[in-house]
């Protein structure tokens, strides 16, 4: 017999974004059912910020420790099996805070299966289950996406999602895509003593500031990383080692890889989900949604990477807000991302938040370019992180629409720039703080002191000076 709950919200999903929704209505009192077929947390906590966070932090004790023990280090031995217990122990760590137990202490009943719509109104679990919610929330996330590359099937390749389930460091790690989480670990491993190969189809980290981007690019070439543009892989073969064959300057190439990370891109995880029952219309990128994030079906929502938008934890938590408003509340809502931060975590970390210059100029026309460089402040220079800048993005008349920072602790400094870019500030704000030295904050306020360097050279105003000395 089919047993049938008829909570008030029913969301598809543990990862970030499903997580918050169900603890969020929780607490206001709501009934929630959440259902999750694979591991509480997601790809968040299980394949994605957490391990490779860990895996980067690892990797740059490895490097500290190589850079303090000066010439030879490179052949200091490293217990990589150490590095893996580190790495899911921290993993372990974070773990009861997205757990059934922790949810279902919160009223959150959580069911263990794969969720399926039967109508509009009807998702299933199993043969045996039926949820009839009032509300209800795909929040289902990503997974790698495959590209299309002849023999790519016949081989063994690696994903964020296997990756850290290595014991052993690459001999030699090719990494097909230089994105984010491409060049993360290409930097990690190569830190942890393995030889790295990155190739990538388009421009290295396209969606960030390229004069930002180059100086990360040419870090990870300094250290031994092998960053290959332009180059799309024609096809594999298995080995050992894996061949991949490639058109280069010189006509075909072919590259051997211990081990093949295949970090492209992403897809949305709505296999199995049977949405055309549900009426809710989809395409490649992800369910179609609405600015209220309300899918082609009224009572449905979808939120995080499987609603097409940008794809970061933040921003499944930023639409987990804005559904419980929603739909709890009634409140109108409407997804805003002009003020969406987003950090690379290689060493240098490469942040942006709003505009950058190109858009900048096509959208503003005159704009004004503030910089600062790291070596130009005092915790830069004390700490040996001299490497990087800031780069703020004003109109003519000083309102912040974006901000770039490359440098050390560059992902919590972009924080106040995505303040100033929400509330529309005017660079004259930042210049008026009082910042406490010495910190990497100053280097904000260094720029925004930069926007008036060109009022000081006009005649008016030195004129203006002079006469005012002759009251004293």
């Amino acid at each position: 017999m089919t047993e049938v709950l008829y909570p008030d919200l029913c969301v598809i999903g543990a990862g970030s974004g499903g997580l918050s929704v169900a603890a969020a209505a929780a607490s206001f009192g709501v009934s929630v059912v959440l259902v999750e077929k694979g591991k509480m947390g997601g790809d968040c906590l299980n394949y994605g910020c957490v391990p490779s966070k860990a895996l980067l932090a690892q990797a740059k004790r490895a490097q500290l420790q190589r850079q303090a023990l000066g010439s030879g280090a490179e052949n200091v031995p490293l217990d990589f099996g150490k590095i893996h217990e580190y790495v899911h122990g921290v993993i372990r760590a974070l773990a009861p805070n997205d757990s059934k137990a922790r949810l279902g202490g919160l009223g959150v009943q959580v069911i263990e299966g794969a969720a399926h719509f039967k109508d509009r109104f009807t998702i299933g679990v199993g043969d045996a289950l039926e949820i009839k919610a009032r509300r209800m929330v795909i929040a289902t996330g990503s997974q790698p996406a495959m590209p299309s590359i002849a023999g790519l099937e016949s081989v063994s390749i690696l994903t964020n999602e296997t990756i850290f389930d290595l014991t052993e460091v690459p001999q030699h790690l090719v990494v097909i895509g230089a994105g984010s989480v491409g060049l993360e670990l290409a930097q990690a491993f190569r830190r942890l003593g393995a030889a790295v190969t990155v190739l990538e189809a388009a421009t290295p980290l396209a969606k960030d500031d390229p004069e930002c981007a180059a100086v990360v690019l040419e870090r990870l070439t300094r250290e031994g990383v092998v960053i290959r543009s332009g180059v799309g892989v024609a096809r594999v073969e298995p080995g050992p080692p894996v061949r991949l064959f490639f058109e280069g300057g010189q006509g075909e190439e072919i590259i051997e890889a211990s081990h093949l990370l295949v970090a492209a891109a992403r897809r949305a995880n709505v296999e199995g989900l049977l949405l055309e029952a549900a009426g809710i219309k989809y395409h490649d990128r992800g369910i179609v949604v609405d600015k209220g994030l309300r899918t082609t079906n009224r009572r449905v929502y979808a939120i995080g990477d499987v609603a097409g938008g940008l794809q970061f934890t933040h921003v499944a938590n930023y639409h987990a807000g804005l559904v419980i408003r929603s739909a709890l509340f009634r409140l109108p809502t409407k997804v805003d991302t002009r003020a969406m931060p987003w950090v690379t975590f290689t060493d240098p970390e490469l942040a942006q938040v709003g505009l950058n210059e190109v858009e900048a100029r096509r959208r503003h026309g005159a704009i004004r370019v503030l910089r600062w460089p790291y070596h130009e402040n005092d915790r830069a220079q004390v700490e040996g992180n001299t490497v990087g800048h800031i780069k703020v993005i004003t109109t003519k008349r000083g309102r912040i629409v974006g901000a770039s920072i490359v440098g050390a602790h560059a992902g919590e400094l972009i924080t106040t720039w995505s303040l100033a870019v929400a509330q529309r500030l005017n660079i004259r704000t930042i210049a008026a703080l009082i910042i406490p030295y010495p910190t990497l904050a100053e280097l904000g306020k260094r720029a925004a002191i930069s926007y008036f360097f060109l009022s000081l050279t006009r005649p008016w105003l030195r004129s203006l000076i002079r006469l005012l000395r002759r009251f004293g």
